[in-house]
Formats: structure tokens, sequence, C-alpha cells
């Protein structure tokens, strides 16, 4: 044991400095690694908890426990709800209504049935675990979706339900909680109870969020001030927003919070972007404290009294309930098979129930009503049992849960949402690809949200524009629109700004091509592909019909060899491998192409033309490209 704990405040300041530096390497480590950082910050917490090195204990903390976790909470919901943008809510609205509604009573009522059957405890004590793990959270989401970039649309949807059912786990569970000691509650107080808790904290987070708004747009203050102003006002908002909710009504903070964090991000404020990353910063900080804190609190002892049927409640929830809600809730949407079970199989607990089910369980050990010791054991520890396994299992391996899936697309960014680049991202996107479009019409960007796309309405050539629709993750941008001087800025500020991989431009104008070419991006020339489509048609007329259904009966894909015990081996024995249905129809190496004999040795690094069967070419290649 490490005596850290006993000489006034030195031994605290030491603890406090321990956490911090703990969270700061689980973050650098998490990015070393492409994991999120909440499974490195629960491993830090144990190691430093009363199994590990004894640092940090029930006892370091006292009765600030309860100030602590709420604050951090106050904070770390906040800058959750600030980045849910509502544009961003329109890719995917119908599946995430259906996940904060009917997935989280189907959540909440499943739970706390395996919980009564499984575990054989009260009705009571069933609904309150129920309750908490209702909740994902974006603590845990969000860093998952940093080292997995799935579609727009399932980002999306995996955030709204994270960023809403934490308000919704966080005051069902506690009207639960203060309705045990009512004996013979009705439903009716139940349901009174939450939705004055919820009305009080929108209420009061609509207050505040209107008073930081005028602040910081009304309110001048010296220029070299005002940057740090708006990022110290916003911060002390969200503390106030939660404080002042919580005040009024117990744990009705938390929905405070997020109320004024989702307008706040929506309406528009002055230095938005120092804000956003101010807010960032104070999270992974917060976040750090509170997971570790919490980590180390964990009673290993409580997790294995629950035995066998601790676990059957762990799969119920992970592998039953969790899939069962996804596929009801993606319904009727633009999900592929694979971004459904993505989502079925990632959906790990976070910090609202490991918080709240630590005080709950605190207050449950003492004498005081509602008393329920042995009620305060099997809360504790099914809610840590559920979060343990979640985080390490679905969020240690959710990028090759990713992979094993094929939900990790190409980011292919258009400039121009009209007839071409409407048609081209309806063609990318029915392949799994990651589109996003830009345009500037509203009319057209509206009509492109009903057709399911994802879009950004603005200016295509304005950087930070490009910059927020994902140009720096992007690998291929596409600039086209029916103006040529536009498109050409677009490459230019594709090639500098963001070193795309690959730039695509439309010409409109033939005598324009040359200009694009010296810029050394890939060009389509408007007139030229016209009159080789018609040539096609002409000369060519069963491969013209079977290139226009591409992506429906077949495909062709260039793929890269990357599978090193390919190399050497020649086109008969590749083509043996390959599924049924496809073969390899071109080779291209040193920017040379050939048309390949069956005796051709292939090298890695080889680009391999694919033609075939749709199915049969996507699993193609993933068998010659097994590396992202």
């Amino acid at each position: 044991m490490i005596p850290l704990v006993g000489e006034g405040g030195t031994n605290m300041l030491l603890i406090v400095a321990v956490i911090l530096g703990l969270g700061v390497t689980s973050q650098v480590l998490a990015d070393r690694f492409r994991v999120p950082s909440v499974l490195f910050l629960i491993l830090s917490g144990v190691a430093v908890g009363p199994k590990g090195l004894s640092i940090v204990t029930q006892d370091v903390f006292g009765g600030a426990l309860t100030t602590i976790v709420g604050l951090s909470v106050a904070i770390i919901v906040f800058e959750g709800s600030f980045h849910l943008k509502i544009e961003k809510l329109r890719e995917s609205p119908s599946a995430a209504l259906r996940l904060i509604t009917v997935g989280a009573a189907l959540s909440f009522i499943g739970t706390t049935l395996a919980i009564r059957f499984f575990l054989n405890t009260t009705w009571g004590i069933a609904a309150l675990i129920g309750a908490l793990l209702i909740a994902t959270g974006p603590t845990v989401i969000t860093p998952i979706l940093a080292v997995v970039p799935v579609r727009d649309r399932v980002a999306a949807a995996l955030e709204t339900e994270g960023i809403v059912n934490d308000v919704t786990a966080a005051i069902l569970a506690v009207v639960i909680f203060k309705l045990l000691a009512a004996q013979g509650a009705t439903p009716l107080a139940y349901l009174t109870d939450f939705i004055e808790r919820l009305s009080v904290g929108v209420f009061i987070g609509l207050v505040i969020s209107a008073i930081l708004w005028f602040l910081l747009t009304r309110v001048r203050t010296p220029t070299g001030w005002t940057p740090q102003n708006a990022r110290l006002l916003t911060l002390v908002g969200a503390i106030v927003a939660y404080s002042a909710a919580d005040t009024i009504v117990t744990e009705s903070g938390v929905a405070a919070v997020a109320t004024a964090g989702i307008v706040l991000g929506n309406v528009g404020l002055p230095y938005e972007a120092e804000i956003e990353e101010f807010k960032g910063d104070i999270t992974i900080i917060v976040l750090s404290f509170v997971f570790i804190a919490l980590a180390a609190l964990i009673e290993f002892e409580t997790l294995l009294d629950l035995g066998l049927a601790g676990l059957a409640v762990v799969a119920v929830v992970a592998l039953v309930l969790r899939p069962l809600l996804v596929f009801l809730s993606t319904t009727g949407d633009r999900f592929t098979r694979g971004e459904k079970l993505f989502m079925s199989f990632v959906g790990p607990r976070g910090i609202i129930p490991a918080s709240v089910a630590t005080l709950f369980a605190i207050q449950l050990g003492t004498p005081a009503a509602p008393s329920n010791p042995e009620g305060a054991s099997i809360l504790a520890g099914t809610v840590f049992l559920v979060i343990l396994l979640t985080v390490v299992f679905e969020g240690g391996f959710a990028r090759q849960l990713a992979e094993w899936f094929n939900v990790i697309p190409m980011r292919v960014l258009i400039i121009g949402g009209g007839r071409v680049g409407t048609e081209l991202a309806e063609r990318l996107e029915e392949r799994g690809e990651n589109v996003v479009i830009i345009e500037e019409r509203k009319s057209a960007a509206e009509a492109l949200r009903n057709k399911g796309l994802s879009v950004r309405e603005g200016d295509g050539t304005n950087v930070e524009l490009l910059r927020k629709a994902g140009g720096e993750q992007s690998k291929t941008i596409v600039a086209a629109t029916g103006d040529d001087d536009t498109n050409l800025l677009v490459a230019q500020l594709a090639e500098s700004t963001f070193d795309t991989e690959t730039v695509i431009t439309r010409v409109n104008e033939p005598d324009n091509v040359d200009a694009f070419e010296e810029l050394g991006v890939k060009t389509i020339s408007s007139s030229a592909s016209t009159a080789w489509g018609i040539d096609n048609l002409i000369e060519r007329p069963a491969m013209s019909r079977w290139m226009t259904e591409l992506g429906r009966s077949g495909d062709v894909q260039e793929v890269e060899v990357t599978d090193e015990s390919l190399a050497s081996k020649t086109i008969s024995d590749v083509n043996e491998t390959l599924p049924e249905g496809c073969i390899v129809a071109l080779v291209s190496r040193d920017e040379e192409n050939t048309v390949p004999e069956a005796s051709l040795n292939l090298e890695y690094g080889d680009h391999l033309t694919i033609l075939g069967r749709t199915e049969a070419v996507h699993e193609a290649i993933d068998q010659l490209h097994p590396h992202d």
C-alpha cells in the first residue's frame, strides 16, 4: 500500500495529481493504439484502487464525492450535447427518435425483467438498475466514434441516443429511488415526478441559454478578452444550469445542462470553435478524473458474488436487448446490415450509470429509508459489471467490430448537389461509402436531405465549412458544380489545405481542361464523358447497359493488394481463390495498365480491377485488401 491518505491537503493534492496524470496518459495511449480512452481509464482506476495500489479509496473523498461527481457530470453532458448539431440529427431522425423512445422503453423493461428473474431481487431494485442501464452516454460513444469513422447517419443516431438517454436514465432512476420509500406509490406518481424533473431541467436550461446568448452576442468587451470570456462564460453557465436546476428539483440538473448544450451549440455563438476546443480539453480532464475515481471504488467481491446470474444479465443486456432494439429502431432507414450489427454490439454504458449507482448504493447501505444493504450490493455490482464488460469488449474491440462488419467506409466529400453530384452520391451510398455533399442552395440541400443524403449547407469554397464537413478525413474530394472557377478553387484547397489523397473535378468547358490538369488533379470533362457514353451505346450496348446498372447487379472496383501471402502468386492462382462470380480484369503496376495473363505474378502494392457480381466483388476486396 502507498500511504497517501492522512496528512491534510498535501496528500489529497498528490492523489489528484496521480489521477490526472493517469487520465492524460490514458488519453495518449488511446490515441496511440486507436481504442477508446475509457478502457485505459477503467484499468487505471482499478490499478490505483483498493485492489491495486490503494491510492484511491472511498474514504479519500468522503462526503465530497457526490458534489465532485455531480459537477463532473454537468460538464461532460454539456460538452456532449454542445456537439449535437440539429443539422446532424437530420441524418437519421426516425432512427434516432425510435432509439430514444421505443429503444429506451424496451431496454428498461427487458433489463428490469432480466434482473428480477436472474438475481431474484425486489421489483424496486430491478427497476432502478433497469433505468440506469438505459444510458449508453456520450462519454463512451464519442471516444469510440473518434477512432471508428462510421457514416454520419450511424454516428448521429448513436450520439443522439447517448445524450438523450443519459438524461432519461438519470431522471428515471432518481424518480424510482425517491419513490422506493413511498409505499404504495401509483404509476401516475412515478410519471408525474418524472415529468416534473424533466420540465424543470428543460426550463432552467432554456433560461440559462438565453442569458448566455445575450451576454455572448450583445455585451461588448475588450477585443483581446472576448474569446477567453466566451469560453469561461460557457463553462460557468453549464455549472450554473446544473446547480440551479438541481437545487430546485433533485437530479433535474442533467436535463438542464443537456438542454443548454443543445441550444447553445445550434444558435451560432461567436467563437464557437474556441468554445468547443476549450470544452473538449476540460471534459477530457474531468472525464479522466471521474472515471478513474469511480473505477477505483469497484469492489470485485461484489461482482464475483453475482456469479453466473450476473453474467446472464450482461448477456441479455448486450446480446439480446441491444440488437433487438437497434434492429427495431433502424427498420426502414438507409442503414446497411453491417451498420445495424455494429450499432447492436457497440452500446457500452458509461459515466451516468456509474456515478448515480455509486451514490444510490451508498444511500441504500445506510439505516435511513429506503435502506436495503443487499439491494445496494446488487445495484452497484450489476451496474459496474455491465459497465466493465461492455466497455472492455464493446469499447475495446469497437474498431475490430467495425472492420468485421465492414462499416468503415471511404469518406467522400462532394461539392455541388446538382444532378451530377446527386447521382454520384447515390451511387457511392449504394456501395456503402460515407458521402457528404456541400450545397449552397437551401432548397436543393433540403431536397437532398429528403433523399436521405448527408448534406452541409453553404459555400463549398469556404475552408472552415470544408473542414467541418470532414475535409481533413476525406480520402476523396469531388468538385461537381456547374461552375469551373468554383471547381478549380475547391481543387486547389483540397490539394493545399487538406492534402487529400484523390481530388476529382468536373470540367464544364473543354477549353479549361488544361488549367485543371496543370494543377495535377483528375478531371472529368462533361462533353468528353457524354461523347464516350454515346459511343459505348453504339459500339458496346451490352457493356453500356451493364455499366449503367453498376451497384445493383454488378460492380467494378479497383483494389490494392495488401495481403503479403498473395505476392508472387499468379493470376490463375488468385482467380481460383476469389469468390465465384468475379474476375481480375486489369492489373496496374508502376502506372502501367495491362490485361493480365494467367501466368502473371502479382506483387505487393499492385492495383487490381475486379469485375463481377456486386457481392462477389466486395468479398474479393476484403480478401485482397485486408488492411485499412
